[in-house]
């Protein structure tokens, strides 16, 4: 009888930063946290690393290029919400393009929101993921009791 391996969904979550500004995306018609504020994120497809998982992301979504060194890692959480997860919280400060909401039919509104001053809205998971950015916390643990 063969046992069935464990396995996290893993999943990159980029804070683009500007002007001690970040910039969040409005859930819409996902069927998950809809009318709720997040950053641009996805889940890795596999055979990319995380950074390339990123630069993805954030290109699908909000239209922009960031060259792959130009990401800093700035968080881990490993998070029960439902299933188990593993989240990778990146930071970009420049990039290429314009950002547009590439995905309107998923995101209502792309605004910029001072780091310190969220929207009530915003996703818990996400404004604590920013507050530990703004506090130098690298590493969370979420939702385990």
């Amino acid at each position: 009888m063969s046992k069935n391996r464990f396995t996290l969904l893993a999943a990159v979550h980029v804070f683009l930063i500007q002007d001690d500004h970040v910039l969040l995306l409005r859930r819409h018609n996902t069927g998950y946290q809809d009318g709720n504020y997040s950053v641009l994120a996805g889940h890795l497809d596999g055979g990319e690393d995380v950074i390339q998982a990123a630069q993805r992301e954030v290109l699908e979504e909000g239209g922009v290029t960031v060259p792959y060194d130009h990401f800093s890692m700035v968080g881990v959480m490993h998070r029960q919400s439902g299933d188990e997860r593993i989240d990778f919280f990146l930071t970009a400060h420049d990039w290429e393009g314009e950002i547009t909401n590439m995905e309107p039919h998923k995101c209502d509104e792309l605004s910029w929101h001072p780091l310190n001053q969220l929207p009530d809205n915003t996703i818990p998971y996400i404004k604590r993921a920013i507050d530990n950015y703004r506090n130098e916390r690298s590493f969370d643990i979420v939702g385990f009791q």
